[in-house]
């Protein structure tokens, strides 16, 4: 009965994001002139829609750059940062609790070998190995949180690791969508700052092999 109300949830679950996404009913988050003039006109309630929205969004696998950049037109660059961050990382949450909840018990039985590799490499330093995956250029980003929650990883580790990972780039397109010409010299140095760190950490680790172990580990679907 437990397992029948899972999988009914579950498939619940995919109607919706399926007629989300075939209707286009996310369509205006990917706009930046629709979003801006709906936070302007709707003040507070709007940022609370916008950020439930935009975890959808990127729940649903769309790029959180994209969102990055729709917001940093939308509030500037540090305000787009943190409430795109701040969206990512609740999509990111939905994503995990989805999979620990609903898919954990039946995905773990039919890729065991694949949940034990992950469990394993992420069993000590969880924090950190999620950063370092989240910088790395490769992977896909709804993957690594159903995985993540499929797996027998602690949940805090894997939402902090995730946030200060999703950081660099959201910085980086938030200001490209306020605009270079009006972002600050202290914005952009603190821009190019975070991308050459984020772009330094994701070399090394590829040209290591066991970061490329890691982002095997993620990066083919299920």
């Amino acid at each position: 009965m437990i397992n029948g109300s899972r999988w009914l949830a579950f498939a619940a679950l995919v109607l919706v994001g399926y007629l989300t996404i075939h209707n286009g009913w996310l369509d205006f988050i990917a706009d930046q002139n629709e979003v801006a003039n709906y936070l302007h006109s709707h003040g507070v309630g709007g940022l609370v829609v916008i950020t439930l929205a935009g975890a959808l969004f990127t729940g649903l696998g769309a790029p959180r750059q994209l969102l990055a950049f729709v917001l940093g037109f939308a509030l500037g660059g540090f305000n787009g940062t943190l409430l795109s961050t701040l969206a990512a990382a609740i999509g990111a949450t939905g994503c995990f609790l989805t999979a620990r909840w609903l898919l954990r018990t039946p995905l773990s039985r039919r890729f065991s070998h694949r949940m034990q590799q992950f469990d394993r490499l992420f069993r000590e330093q969880t924090l950190l190995k999620v950063l370092m995956v989240r910088l790395l250029p490769v992977g896909s980003n709804l993957v690594t949180n159903l995985v993540a929650g499929c797996s027998g990883i602690r949940f805090s580790p894997f939402l902090f690791g995730s946030t200060l990972g999703y950081l660099p780039q959201m910085l980086v397109f938030a200001l490209a969508g306020a605009g270079i010409g009006n972002a600050n010299a202290y914005q952009l140095a603190v821009s190019i700052g975070f991308f050459i760190l984020a772009s330094l950490i994701g070399a090394f680790l590829y040209h290591n092999q066991r970061a490329r172990t890691l982002a095997d580990s993620v990066s083919d679907s299920l």
